[in-house]
């Protein structure tokens, strides 16, 4: 087996976390308001932190559910996802790895991984977070990371 290049424990593109909206003028100029707003919602600046708690997540086959937690530690990154009604309101870690696109504006976090992957993975205890449980889950994302051509996580 060839050795992986790929750490699920870090962010593919930090820049996902910061400055949200990838558009930062519209499309179409909105009229003014007269408190001088411009009717757009109010997106952080460049290198301003974003909060995913309550973003929704998607599988490359569906919904799993929302996130709960979120780590943006340098070698740590992970997601907490409740799955809700999906596996019995079980929650699933998700190492920031394999997170593939983050839409702010739409609060969703798109992973490349599908629904059965997910729920195949070891299970999570919030107590259970120890470097072996971390390395357990690591090697089991990291065996089935398979970079798609001129693939790059995209944020919008």
């Amino acid at each position: 087996m060839q050795p992986s290049i790929f750490n699920p424990w870090t962010w593919r593109d930090p820049s996902a976390l910061a400055g949200g909206y990838g558009q930062t003028t519209p499309s179409v100029t909105p009229p003014q308001r007269q408190d001088g707003g411009d009717g757009r919602p109010d997106a952080p600046g460049p290198g301003t932190p974003v909060d995913l708690v309550g973003y929704q997540v998607q599988a490359s086959d569906g919904r799993i559910g929302t996130i709960d937690e979120a780590s943006d530690e340098t070698d740590a990154g992970y997601l907490v996802v409740d799955t809700g009604p999906w596996i019995f309101g079980q929650k699933v870690l998700l190492p920031a790895g394999t997170v593939a696109e983050v839409n702010h504006q739409e609060r969703v976090v798109h992973v490349d991984r599908t629904r059965q992957e997910i729920k195949d993975a070891p299970p999570f205890e919030a107590e259970q977070v120890d470097p072996e449980y971390r390395e357990r889950v690591g090697n089991y994302y990291s065996d089935r990371y398979v970079p798609p051509p001129g693939s790059a996580p995209r944020v919008i």
